[in-house]
């Protein structure tokens, strides 16, 4: 029979330390962040209720991957909700230390969700789709300056464009690879690219980047995302919702496959005319229908049944 898990704790990332608070203890402990401290930081919060982190641009991932072989329930949270939490609760100097109670007291207050287990394949996926993102916004910059550039200048532009398409197809066999290697990821692809509007990229990013999809409520699908409308009310006033945070990576797949959705599916197609013609602005109609595209996105990988829907031939 497992012990309970009782306390809370904080840890305030770095490319060299770990500094750690711990609900209960009055000192901040530091931890080297290597496979040796990581090892360490393990054994001192076995037993943790939840354990959260901020998102530091990749060097919290080996304590992430460390502390889940550990089977200790692990968060990681976006960097802005910690400082805008630290500034509402009046906390405004910034330490390693300080920061490491901050996320404490955040863990605390807010018990943000525990993220799923991340295997080795679908962090090697992740990888690959942010490198093929990156590649993309390297093109996009170099077309757009070839576009005043003087011959001499856009031949060299040309050879980067060269350059860039060839990694690119790489990549894109390297993707293919990764998830064909996973059984569990290729049959979530394999469910993706039966809905309308999602293909092999689209698939990509949502199981590299949303691993929570199949196995979280709907009601709760929309913030990560980043299409659940946010009020804007104060007293009889009543602002315009708008959409705000989320997986910006994500958000982008999911509009795109809307787009297609929208002209090639009859019950998104549907849906969006009718919201249409009950007079919502285009881009408050599409927003919802990405919403409900998600959805039922989720719904398909609960079910692990491939999207089924008459008539969705002319894609």
């Amino acid at each position: 029979m497992h012990a309970p898990r009782t306390f809370m704790v904080g840890i305030d990332v770095s490319k060299a330390h770990l500094d750690v608070a711990v609900e209960g203890k009055r000192t901040v402990v530091r931890f080297d962040n290597d496979a040796a401290g990581r090892a360490a930081l393990a054994a001192a919060v076995a037993g943790a209720e939840l354990v959260v982190v901020e998102a530091t641009g990749g060097y919290e991932m080996a304590t992430v991957r460390a502390l889940m072989a550990a089977d200790i329930p692990i968060a990681v949270v976006n960097p802005r909700q910690i400082r805008d939490f630290a500034r509402a609760s009046g906390r405004l100097a910034k330490t390693d230390q300080v920061d490491a109670r901050v996320i404490l007291h955040f863990a605390r207050a807010m018990r943000p969700a525990q993220i799923p287990h991340i295997d080795d394949g679908r962090i090697a996926l992740a990888a690959l789709v942010t490198r093929r993102r990156q590649l993309i916004d390297m093109a996009v910059a170099e077309k757009n300056r070839l576009e005043h550039a003087p011959q001499a200048v856009a031949v060299l532009i040309g050879e980067t464009l060269a350059a860039l398409k060839a990694q690119l197809a790489r990549v894109d066999a390297a993707i293919a690879l990764a998830i064909e290697a996973e059984p569990d990821m290729a049959a979530r692809r394999d469910l993706l690219l039966t809905v309308p509007g999602i293909g092999e990229v689209g698939a990509a990013v949502l199981i590299a980047e949303l691993p929570e999809l199949g196995g979280i409520d709907d009601k709760k699908l929309a913030a990560p995302v980043g299409v659940a409308p946010m009020a804007h009310d104060s007293g009889a006033w009543r602002g315009q919702r708008h959409i705000a945070g989320g997986r910006a990576t994500v958000r982008c797949a999911l509009y795109m496959a809307t787009l297609s959705a929208i002209r090639c599916s009859p019950a998104i197609k549907a849906f969006y005319t009718r919201l249409r013609d009950a007079g919502k602005p285009p881009k408050v109609a599409l927003v919802a229908a990405m919403r409900k595209l998600i959805i039922m996105i989720n719904t398909i990988l609960k079910r692990h049944t491939p999207w089924s829907e008459p008539q969705q031939h002319g894609c």
